[in-house]
């Protein structure tokens, strides 16, 4: 068999599951639907016509967003979830000798996306405390020529939050399309979005994933330009996103408000394990304004392996390039994060 060249590279994104008591490893929300959302849905579900293709320009859903951000729906395009959004602007945008900035470390998916769109991947370091330095990604972005620059804020895996002045700089001191990765950021509560009629380059890119429970779905969207959407558009297949997915997003955004306990509940109870955290000797407890929380601990491997004989999922980061020694644990329900730190103290305290 001759595979195309360079395929047999790529790194494979682990989505392996197993039978976990406690899932804390994927971001996702550990509660499902709210009870008049998910009664909402149901009934929904009767009366879908599954003999026909999905309509992939669903104007409820895009009309819904474009009216909470007070854009037109041609400011609106859908995706399988953010990540088929970004990806599709990795292929728009990049290709053979075509440069992508983006920080490191950060979502893992960009260098995979840079490699199948045979796009030249720029990455730009965070600084010792995972910070982002404006003034470097500005640098990389025009020293190379590049075609697009790429932030995720908050940023994954690190948890914390790009400044929006920051934002503003380099959407201001670049000359190329710039994506802001927004899949925490109702977490997070600062929005770029608001830079969008003055930037034109500013892409926004969200999903249904996180804060709205969405994940077995995949649904997310993009906020850009209306050229900026006909033209990703192109890279998109026929009928991309599936009838019942557009239907449940719908439903979901129209409901959101029945979504805000949930979110202020995992945002109170980030901020109160990672006080717990910070007060056990041995571990770094890192800014988050998402869902989750990044700690740096000498015995993470031996710490992973630990919760994952008691059933608990984790992601466990080994012997990544900055980030050695490092655990991303999702916020659960309260009852589930009393048991993970109960357990994850008592691991360290016994040395």
């Amino acid at each position: 068999m001759k595979y195309r060249e360079g395929l047999n590279e790529l790194p494979t994104y682990d989505v392996t599951e197993k039978d976990w008591d406690i899932k804390l490893n994927a971001n996702e929300s550990n509660l499902n639907l709210p009870p008049l959302v998910e009664e909402r849905l149901l009934n929904r579900l009767s009366r879908i016509a599954f003999n026909r293709y999905p309509d992939t320009e669903n104007d409820d859903l895009k009309e819904l967003i474009a009216q909470n951000f007070k854009v037109s729906i041609e400011n609106v395009l859908l995706g399988n979830g953010s990540s088929e959004i970004l990806e599709k602007l990795f292929f728009a945008f990049g290709g053979p000798s075509r440069n992508i900035v983006f920080p490191i470390p950060s979502f893992s998916m960009y260098k995979i996306y840079a490699k199948i769109s045979e796009s030249t991947a720029i990455p730009v370091e965070l600084e010792a405390d995972y910070t982002l330095d404006p003034e470097k990604i500005v640098n990389a972005a025009n020293e190379n020529s590049a075609k697009l620059v790429v932030v995720c804020t908050p940023n994954n895996p690190t948890g914390n939050a790009v400044p929006l002045a920051s934002i503003e700089y380099i959407a201001e001191n670049i000359q190329c399309p710039f994506a802001v990765d927004e899949a925490y950021v109702e977490f997070h509560g600062l929005s770029a979005a608001g830079l969008l009629e003055k930037y034109p380059n500013i892409i926004i890119a969200r999903t249904f994933s996180k804060a709205y429970g969405l994940a077995a779905a995949r649904i997310g969207y993009m906020l850009a330009s209306k050229e900026i959407t006909e033209m990703v558009s192109k890279a998109c297949m026929p009928y991309h996103i599936n009838t019942m997915t557009l239907m449940a997003a719908a439903i979901v955004y129209q409901m959101r408000d029945e979504f805000v306990p949930r979110i202020q509940m995992y945002v109170a109870e980030r901020k109160r394990m990672a006080e717990a955290l910070a007060k056990i000797d041995g571990i770094t407890v890192y800014p988050s304004d998402t869902n989750f929380i990044l700690i740096k601990y000498a015995k993470a491997t031996e710490l992973n392996e630990y919760l994952e004989n008691l059933k608990i999922g984790v992601r466990s980061f080994g012997n990544a390039p900055r980030l050695e020694n490092c655990l991303r644990i999702t916020v659960g329900t309260r009852e589930e994060n009393d048991t993970w730190f109960k357990v994850l103290k008592g691991f360290v305290e016994r040395g």
